[in-house]
This record gives structure tokens, C-alpha cells and sequence, in this order.
């Protein structure tokens, strides 16, 4: 059998329990967020369009996670289905070895990588402001249709609001009334002549304009105290509410915040060390250091895929997971050590260098047919946990 025909068949082998879990590992994470828009759906009548325009600005946001994920799985499945059917063992007595073997997983893994690459430094960061975005632009539409004349309107958070007139082409308002009982402010009950909705798209804020108009509310030096403030011009900023929480933070919050605007941040203007500036250093790294895992999963996934013909394909699974769990874990720790201990951004390529070494001393030992190092004691751990399991 030609070099070029196994190659294919292993790539073969690894992509389509690869794409099955990237299917099912994005759904799985999407079912929290689909909740919530499917309701805009059914209580705000947003038209469904929109809605799977949300969906996918949401979308690359859980790649960058499934996509490592189920390339790891993929891998884990592929060998483990070829090593107990045998067919590893037959390639072996052919001539080939286990590195021959691991080259198309590793070309297959640098693909992803580049993939992953891409997701982390552009298309996430573009995913996420586009979502804030669409999202302002459903919730202030939502807020200004939803105001009718001499009904009271809650869709503000902290905010009823009532008007005696609107006009329907303009959206202003005559004879304003409002109940301020937003946290963080003092309660009020605020009166005006006139009142219009400002959005501003860019800044992704909505502002409630006043004019002519009187503010009481109690003094906050004592219970007996009390205020009535005139005013000519008055604005109120507005809470789209829970369903919008997305679209009322920072638009550059430094998880939508592109590459460039990052490393500006970081290296050109910021001029110290301050909280904000270790989140976005931790943030730039880790968009950095994420796409290399699928090539470091690509050098552990053979070797521990190739199980011995006791082991179930269910070990496979469960070590592969505890392997992608054990490499997030430490990234986060590296972020976290990087924000709150102020460590060097240096640390975030850690994980990377210990998963490097990890598959090397692993490759090596499977492609010399030694037992793996730490591995074999887990697998077994594995066997019996998921025996039990079926037992019950």
C-alpha cells in the first residue's frame, strides 16, 4: 500500500469522529445561550433572521474551544478504532513505523492550528463585536417600538416609564413620567415636558433625553430630607435589561478588542502597569499560545490512542479529555498568575512547553514499545472506573 493511500486513510480515520464531536461539543455549548434568544423570539418578537445572526457572531466564540477538543478526540478515536481492529499492528509489520504514521495527524494538526490561529486573533474578536452590536441594535429597536402613549413601560432595567403622547414616526414623547429605581441611585420619581430615546451606535449606549422637567427624591442626609431639582436638559442612561446584558458592556473590552488594538494598548500607550493593562497582556498571549495546541495534541493523541486490545474505546475518550482539561486548567492558572500575581507574560507558553516535552518522551517511548511514562497507570485507573460505571 502506497505512503499516499495510508496517509489518507488515517486522515480519514481521525476527521470523522472529529467532525461528529466538533458538531456535538459546539451545540452542547451554545444550548446556554439559546435559551435566551430563542426567548426574544417568542416574548419580543424578534424575527428569527436576526436571531441566527446571532448565532453565528456567537459561533467562533466556542470554536476556539471545540475546535482543539475534537481534533484531540478525533485523533484519540481514529487510532484507538485502527489499534483494536489490529490495523495499527499490520502497518508496523509492513515497514511502517509510528512516526510515518503520526506525520498526517501532525499536518492535519497544523491545519488546525492555523484554523485556531485565525479564530483567536481575528475572527472571535470580530464574532464578539458583531454580536454586542446586532444585539444593541435588536434591544434599542425593541425599547423605542415598545413605547406606546399612557401605558407604563418596564423594559428598562430599574426604569418604568409612562408618557401621555408619542408621536409614532419620532418616538418624542409629552408629558414624561418616570420611576428611578436603579441600584447604585437614590430613588426618584422625575417629571418633564418632552423626552426622546438617543442611541449612539458606535458607543453602543442608549440615553433618555429630557427636557423642562423636575426631579424629587429624598436628601440622603436624613429619612425627612427631601429634593425637587428643576431642570431644562436632563439625561438618563438606559439598561436594555438582561436580555441585552451583552451589548451594555465596554464595546472595547479587551475580549473583543482586536490584535493591533491590543499590542497598542499594551506596548505604545500604556505607560503603567495597572490592572486593566495585565488583563490585556494575558488576553494578547493567550490568543497566541491557544492555536499551538492542536499540534501539541496531535504528538500525545497517537501514542495514547494506540491502546492495548483490553482497554475499551471508552478510555480513550476519557483520557483524551482529561488531557484537554488538564492543558486548559493550566492556561487559565497562567492567565490568572499573570493578571493577579503579576508574573511575566512569559508563563502563558509554559502549558506549551510542558505538553511539548510531554509528547516527545511519549511518541518516542510508543514508537519504541515501551510502557508510556504515567500513562498506563491512568489508562488503568480509567478501565475500571468506566467498568464500574457500566455495572451500574
Amino acid at each position: 500500500m502506497s505512503s499516499l493511500r495510508i496517509h489518507r486513510y488515517l486522515l480519514r480515520e481521525t476527521l470523522v469522529p472529529m467532525s461528529l464531536g466538533l458538531a456535538v461539543f459546539t451545540l452542547v455549548l451554545l444550548m446556554g445561550r439559546m435559551l435566551k434568544l430563542v426567548e426574544l423570539v417568542i416574548n419580543k418578537g424578534v424575527p428569527l433572521t436576526d436571531i441566527l445572526l446571532l448565532f453565528a457572531s456567537l459561533l467562533p466564540t466556542f470554536l476556539v474551544l471545540t475546535l482543539p477538543l475534537a481534533f484531540l478526540l478525533g485523533v484519540m478515536a481514529g487510532m484507538g478504532r485502527l489499534s483494536s481492529d489490529c490495523e495499527i499492528l499490520a502497518l508496523k509489520a509492513g515497514g511502517r513505523s509510528l512516526y510515518q504514521l503520526t506525520l498526517p495527524i501532525l499536518t492535519l494538526g497544523l491545519v488546525v492550528s492555523m484554523a485556531t490561529a485565525a479564530l483567536t486573533t481575528v475572527i472571535k474578536p470580530a464574532g464578539e463585536r458583531n454580536f454586542r452590536k446586532q444585539l444593541f441594535q435588536i434591544a434599542s429597536s425593541r425599547a423605542s417600538i415598545g413605547i406606546e402613549s399612557q401605558i407604563f413601560n418596564d423594559e428598562f432595567e430599574g426604569l418604568v416609564l409612562y408618557a401621555n403622547d408619542v408621536e409614532e414616526r419620532s418616538g418624542h414623547m409629552r408629558g414624561v413620567f418616570i420611576s428611578d429605581e436603579r441600584e447604585n441611585s437614590l430613588p426618584a420619581m422625575i417629571l418633564a415636558d418632552r423626552g426622546s430615546i438617543l442611541s449612539n451606535q458606535d458607543a453602543l449606549t442608549m440615553t433618555l433625553h429630557l427636557e423642562n422637567g423636575t426631579i424629587h427624591r429624598q436628601g440622603g442626609g436624613s429619612r425627612s430630607a427631601f429634593q425637587v431639582i428643576e431642570f431644562t436638559q436632563y439625561d438618563l442612561n438606559l439598561d436594555l435589561g438582561q436580555a441585552s446584558g451583552a451589548a451594555n458592556q465596554p464595546r472595547k473590552s479587551h475580549k473583543n478588542m482586536s490584535m493591533p488594538e491590543l499590542y497598542q494598548a499594551i506596548y505604545v500607550d500604556s505607560a503603567s502597569a495597572s490592572p486593566k493593562d495585565r488583563d490585556l497582556l494575558a488576553e494578547f498571549h493567550w490568543r497566541l499560545a491557544l492555536p499551538a495546541a492542536p499540534l501539541l495534541f496531535a504528538l500525545l493523541g497517537v501514542p495514547l490512542g494506540i491502546q492495548p486490545a483490553r482497554s475499551g474505546r471508552g478510555s480513550g475518550f476519557a483520557i483524551g479529555l482529561l488531557v484537554f482539561l488538564g492543558y486548559y486548567l493550566l492556561l487559565s492558572l497562567a492567565g490568572t498568575l499573570i493578571v493577579e500575581g503579576n508574573w511575566s507574560a512569559l508563563i502563558m507558553w509554559v502549558p506549551n512547553l510542558i505538553f511539548l516535552i510531554a509528547g516527545v518522551v511519549v511518541l518516542k517511548a510508543a514508537a519504541l514499545e515501551k510502557p508510556l511514562p504515567l500513562v498506563d497507570p491512568c489508562r488503568r485507573m480509567t478501565d475500571k472506573l468506566i467498568h464500574r460505571l457500566r455495572k451500574h
